[in-house]
């Protein structure tokens, strides 16, 4: 192993690109943002997507599914692609296909089209966001690599917290067609700038003209484990709960969760054994890079699972539209964006990234409680406020995570750490999603028995609330026996709406806790400082 100085790297590559690093970000940031925003976006879609192709909102959903999974097979392998074909020509091509999968997706008549166009739409995708942040990485030295982080937060973060409150607005104001097409003209402007500003870095170069000389291979046996680990994974977290998870009578969930871990145990197996993995594990025995991987999968599971189901409380109990609970949930991007940079700022002077972490953890996990502390009587603002400290408390973890991730990582290896800690990201989204609705449905059922073990003739306070609410009945039909009978039925939605609430409620006193035993895990991580001189080992 021997020392090599990160900042001599970038100062070499920035020497022959020639470009201002900020003329650079600015351009890779556009395509990494319209990939993460067609996570979201096409959420809120589903069931018109669903009406427009004629099919059930329960087969829509595989609209999102197939994107996911096809972007978690692509994203870890990112890194043994750019070796072979070049950063700057994957992410050019990743761009390209993406944009005219995006075309496909809008013109599709039935819904097995837009399935396949959506998987390769994922395909292509996955690569942009590993892409985007090695060029950041390379583009900036190590001292301002914080704020080389900050930009690419803003297109990880803001995405998906305004792509449900975009998508419902194109929806409904246009088409569920334009969710995609918004994507191809984006696409060709970002094309043709990256086209003419990126250049591979020279420990790039001088990496794939080493794979030149070599004998050409491809670890066939590894990208079919990743398939198969990939797609048990994706299809079990979006199809547990209808399926009953491991209470499934037909044994599709059994079945997924048999191949997920004996997959998933032959691919670490097959891989840690290859001389050119296509999945690179190699990165995780790296403390500060395990540790930041477990911060970032369980941030992202607590962005997707509060973005989940806040704007599902506001629409079945407080009656918003879609688009109004995503105008309740839009101002939290607006102050993210406002912190950000401060933290590339405390970064960029010097400050120990745990330190930020910690903050931003504990920031999020009081978010989260003040929201398990609401009740059906708030007005919107007091929805808005816990959302905006959740985020800004996200915006504070975002960079200083990335930093400490990359900062200890090899040269050599840090296209497979990218892809990693990408897919961690993602999969932390798709993960805090099914918790959220899988958890609230099932709390939803113990607070309805719960609560109806009060509702007795024995309650005073049940026989009060019964005769006030029959008498209204009684006088508009006079008929006693209907009158009682529509008095039960308030009752029964009552209590349903309260069961429902309190549900909700844990879900996100569950996501507190979860943040606030997420700073334990920054005890285990070395320091963490984006200081000027600092090196990086090579393998």
């Amino acid at each position: 192993m021997t020392g090599v100085a990160s900042s001599s790297a970038t100062t070499n590559t920035r020497s022959r690109a020639e470009i201002n690093p900020w003329v650079v970000a600015a351009v890779v940031v556009v395509p990494t943002f319209m990939e993460v925003l067609d996570t979201t976006i096409a959420v809120v879609a589903l069931r018109y997507i669903a009406g427009g192709l004629s099919a059930t909102v329960d087969d829509g959903e595989w609209v999102i599914t197939s994107y996911l999974a096809a972007n978690a097979i692509i994203l870890p392998i990112t890194g043994w692609l750019i070796a072979h074909l070049g950063r700057r020509n994957y992410f050019l091509l990743s761009i390209a296909v993406f944009t005219v999968a995006s075309g496909l997706c809008g013109m599709a008549t039935g819904l097995g089209q837009l399935i396949l166009f959506r998987v390769v739409q994922g395909l292509a995708g996955g690569g942009l966001q590993p892409s985007s942040q090695g060029v950041l990485l390379d583009a900036f030295p190590v001292e301002r690599q914080g704020m080389a982080m900050t930009l690419f937060g803003l297109a990880a973060l803001i995405a998906p917290v305004v792509g449900p409150t975009l998508g419902g607005w194109i929806t409904d104001s246009y088409s569920w067609r334009w969710v995609f097409w918004i994507n191809v003209p984006v696409g060709l402007l970002a094309l043709g700038a990256c086209a003419l500003t990126l250049r591979d870095p020279d420990y790039l170069t001088a990496q794939r003209t080493a794979l030149r000389s070599r004998p050409f291979s491809f670890d066939g046996v590894g990208l079919s484990l990743l398939v198969i680990v990939i797609v048990c994974w994706e299809v079990t977290l979006s199809k547990g709960q209808e399926w009953d998870w491991l209470g499934d009578p037909f044994w599709r969930v059994q079945t997924l969760m048999i191949l997920f871990i004996v997959g998933l145990g032959g691919l670490v197996f097959w891989e840690l054994r290859q001389s050119s993995p296509v999945v690179n594990f190699r990165p995780l025995r790296e403390r500060n890079f395990a540790a930041c991987c477990t911060i970032i999968f369980c941030a992202y599971a607590v962005l997707y699972a509060s973005s989940t189901a806040l704007p599902a409380l506001l629409q079945s109990l407080f009656g918003y539209d879609a688009l109004s609970a995503g105008l309740v949930m839009s101002p939290a991007g607006f102050f993210a964006v406002i912190a950000m940079p401060f933290v590339g700022r405390m970064l960029g002077r010097g400050t120990d990234a745990r330190w930020i972490v910690t903050a931003g953890l504990l920031t999020m996990a009081a978010g989260s409680y003040w929201m398990s502390q609401m009740n059906l009587d708030i007005s919107p603002g007091e929805a808005v406020w816990p959302r905006v400290v959740l985020i800004v408390g996200l915006a504070l973890c975002f960079a200083p995570a990335n930093v400490a991730a990359y900062l200890y990582t090899p040269l050599a290896l840090r296209g497979a750490a990218v892809g990693l800690l990408s897919l961690l990201r993602n999969e932390g989204g798709s993960v805090g999603t099914s918790l959220a609705q899988t958890m609230q449905e099932r709390r939803d059922q113990f607070h309805s028995l719960r609560l109806g073990e009060w509702l007795d003739p024995f309650n005073a306070a049940l026989r009060s609330f019964f005769e006030a609410a029959s008498q209204p009945f009684l006088q508009q039909n006079g008929d006693p026996v209907a009158a009682q009978r529509l008095a039960l039925q308030t009752l029964a939605n009552l209590r349903d709406q309260q069961a429902s609430a309190l549900a909700y409620f844990d879900v996100f006193w569950v996501l507190s806790a979860v943040m606030a035993a997420l700073v334990l895990v920054v005890l285990i991580m070395k320091r963490s400082v984006a200081e000027k001189g600092a090196r990086l080992v090579s393998e």
